[in-house]
């Protein structure tokens, strides 16, 4: 026994001590080496079976005691990992049966108490640290109704839902009220309907359901990522009729998913005719359907009998490489859409373009090109004019401002993402930028950049939320823009002006490729979450041993905060590509000029390859998020994926993921909170919150309730949204990384929510839509 016991403090402290001197060289912590060293020692006295161990062994945890609570505070979830195995193998020296073995100068058994002090002490930290949460902050938002009747953008009324974000504003705000803080923890599920489909063995990663259904009049209207539309009764869930697009299976797609239909009234045609009401279906392989929202058949009219195809005018067309994710916008008689091209596969891709269609005939009205941002007449593609390849794109979800006769488009980036090497003027203006179109020509009125020469790919994910901001007691029209790096530009929406300071910052200028330039500083915006810069403490794991391999990777690589530049060498990116905001955007409420949000916190490890590294290609040229980007044509690729350690856990200390309220007026943060928990992050369901990542989008209701799923637990959250207390969960049978929604019908509060999960962040894939009320 005792032999065993000495074997097992010696593999300990060497598991310590060798990678602990890694860490000393590299310029980092000492503990390591030192507590490896006194464990070895431990392990050699165990051996002599003198008692001396005990009390060596008991300095050691006074030591990984005060060394953990420097670092990290009463941090529950950060003790724990640094101090777990410490704990564990004082608890087995100090067993009777153990001290027993070991006999002190004068014979005697080895006393407990060394053990027994430092034992407690580390106990009582852990049980106290439990208690003390100390992520995040309380804190409550205003209440005081700033703008009693707020411009909610056109809409039919409070119970329907018209668009992805229930208006062309893209609030995310419904002005019902039935359910509220004091009754949402009654709600029930009323009814649940599956479309019938599911992700399929031979389809790609990134397979998702990001659906937000719309509600008109009776009947509810949704997509499914292989691209069926379907119309459901609001009531009862039942089918009304449903469209297969028939897009096919193509492995050369990074994304298979739909976010959302369109739903557009013709004026000119009378109630109740064929097709004056429709549903406009985009498909993953680059087509636009217009059906009648009636029946679900071809409004055979638009475009080539009913069909617009989206890569005419495209300067390279292979299958699979281009369509859209988002629904488009439909205003003034024009179909406004841009597109998704495969991020860093190669330079030969297509055209970001935005483009406006006449909403009857699928005429192309206007196109507007960021690689080209000046021409906006419509090309002549029958006759071989193309757009500009490889500009930026607009991947994401517009909003309108109809009145002042503008379209807000968030752009990416050119591929390939990591480099900016040979980029042209138009494309560093325009890229990770949002952009203020004209309606009716497609002309620019302003732009926006959030990131300047983006080397990280920061596009703007998120639809732009637009309202009217109460500004030194003047109302202004005001657009806010969530960011993948964590800020939050508030800009008057007229002119793209800021309405909370923004301000340029330093940005590192080390690290990155000799042939790249680099921006001095970058934005950043009075109203942010953007992530403190990492330190070593800042590493994690499940064990110290885990954690230790985290902070020999953290000084391996390349960092130096924000915008720190890819290298070959590898380099950390935080926030990571996920974003601290991503497409979900955030929900605000235009009364009390608040917003609710989930910001995320996962940093990357990116490395570029140079071509002479990259081998063949192979099943999975596509990689997307993670793994390899060939960016075919391009000096190097780019291998990429979250900062993980051995475990495959993050190696940043949770928490991953919040819920946060802040004042649009003033920029004030009021509290943030943990939010998620890792029951479907590991093997046993443990409930504990921890904080963990997310993607998908939050609604809020005048009933003063937030409504989120997205988090990679599969559950759906109700919170109060003053203070951003959970109200109430409900489970849900996959992932919900979809964007919630609400309306009213009989009298009836609803609340919608898709689960079907997400192939990147691999939560449970499903096909359910299902529907909760409070009990009649």
């Amino acid at each position: 026994m005792t032999a065993i016991t000495a074997l097992v403090f010696a593999l300990v402290g060497f598991g310590l001590l060798i990678p602990g001197a890694w860490l000393v060289l590299l310029g980092g912590s000492w503990f390591h080496l030192l507590a490896g060293a006194a464990i070895l020692l431990t392990a050699v006295l165990i051996l002599r079976r003198s008692a001396a161990a005990v009390w060596l062994y008991g300095l050691v945890i006074v030591g990984a005691l005060v060394w953990a609570v420097r670092e990290v505070g009463f941090d529950w979830w950060q003790l724990i990992p640094r101090g777990g195995v410490f704990v564990l193998l004082g608890l087995w020296l100090y067993l009777p049966l153990m001290r027993r073995r070991l006999v002190t100068s004068s014979g005697g058994v080895a006393p407990g108490l060394p053990l027994a002090l430092p034992l407690l002490a580390a106990v009582g930290t852990a049980l106290w640290s439990w208690t003390a949460d100390e992520a995040g902050h309380r804190g409550r938002l205003p209440t005081e109704v700033v703008n009693p009747q707020p411009d909610l953008g056109p809409t039919s009324g409070p119970e329907d839902w018209h668009q992805y974000g229930r208006t062309q504003y893209g609030q995310r705000y419904s002005p019902l009220d039935q359910i509220t803080t004091g009754n949402v923890g009654e709600l029930v599920e009323v009814w649940q309907y599956r479309t019938g489909d599911v992700k399929l063995p031979q389809d790609v990663t990134e397979t998702t359901y990001q659906v937000t259904p719309l509600k008109v009049g009776d009947r509810l209207f949704i997509c499914t990522p292989h691209n069926l539309a379907i119309a459901l009764d609001a009531a009862t869930g039942a089918e009304h009729w449903r469209f297969d697009a028939n897009s096919g299976l193509n492995p050369d797609r990074q994304h298979q998913t739909c976010r959302g239909v369109t739903y557009w009234r013709d004026p000119a045609r009378e109630v109740g005719a064929t097709c004056a009401e429709r549903v406009y279906l985009p498909t993953a392989d680059a087509r636009l359907i217009a059906l009648d929202a009636a029946t679900g058949e071809v409004c055979t009219f638009f475009a080539e009998n009913g069909t617009l195809h989206l890569e005419h005018g495209m300067p390279y067309t292979p299958a699979g490489f281009y369509y859209s994710t988002s629904p488009p916008v439909a205003v003034g008689g024009r179909v406004i859409i841009g597109g998704a091209v495969n991020d860093n596969f190669s330079i030969r891709s297509q055209s970001g373009v935005i483009r406006a269609f006449d909403a009857n005939s699928g005429a192309l009205l206007w196109n507007w090109d960021s690689g080209n941002p000046d021409t906006t007449a419509p090309i002549d593609w029958m006759n071989g004019e193309t757009y500009t390849a490889n500009s930026p794109n607009s991947w994401s979800v517009f909003s309108v401002d109809e009145e002042r006769g503008l379209v807000f488009t968030p752009l990416g980036n050119q591929v390939p993402d990591q480099l900016g090497m040979g980029r042209s003027a138009a494309v560093e203006a325009h890229s990770s930028s949002v952009v203020a179109l004209d309606v009716a020509t497609g002309a620019k009125r302003w732009v926006f950049q959030t990131v300047h020469h983006d080397l990280w790919d920061m596009d703007v994910p998120a639809q732009p939320v637009l309202l009217d901001l109460t500004v030194g007691g003047e109302s202004v029209p005001a657009l806010v823009q969530p960011t993948k790096q964590g800020d939050i530009y508030v800009l008057n929406r007229e002119t793209g002006e800021p309405l909370l300071p923004v301000t340029e910052e330093p940005a590192p200028q080390e690290g990155g490729l000799p042939e790249e330039t680099l921006a001095a500083t970058q934005p950043t915006s009075a109203l942010s979450f953007k992530p403190a810069a990492l330190r070593e403490r800042d590493m994690w794991g499940l064990t110290v041993f885990d954690q230790l391999a985290c902070r020999i990777q953290f000084h391996r690589l390349s960092y130096d905060g924000r915008y720190t530049p890819p290298s070959v060498g590898g380099t950390i990116v935080h926030p990571g590509n996920f974003g601290t905001f991503n497409w979900g955007s955030v929900a605000v409420d235009p009364e009390r000029q608040v917003m609710f949000g989930m910001p995320t916190y996962l940093p990357f490890e990116v490395r570029l390859v140079p071509r002479s590294e990259i081998p063949p290609p192979g099943a999975d040229t596509k990689a997307s998020e993670q793994g390899l980007n060939r960016n075919e044509g391009a000096p190097y690729g780019v291998m990429m994926g979250p900062f993980l350690g051995p475990l495959q856990v993050p190696c940043s200390a949770p928490p991953w993921g919040y819920v946060a309220g802040a004042d649009l007026r003033t920029g004030e943060v009021a509290w943030m909170h943990r939010n998620g928990t890792v029951r479907d992050m590991t093997p046993l369901p443990l409930p504990f919150k921890v904080g963990v990542p997310g993607i998908g989008g939050p609604i809020v209701t005048k009933g003063g309730v937030a409504f989120l799923a997205a988090t990679v637990d599969n559950e759906l959250r109700a919170y109060d949204l003053t203070t951003g207390e959970q109200l109430w969960q409900q489970r849900l049978p996959a992932g919900g990384q979809s964007t919630p929604m609400t309306y009213m019908l009989d009298g009836r509060q609803f609340v919608v929510m898709v689960a079907g999960g997400h192939g990147s962040v691999g939560t449970d894939p499903g096909d359910y839509v299902i529907a909760y009320a409070l009990p009649e």
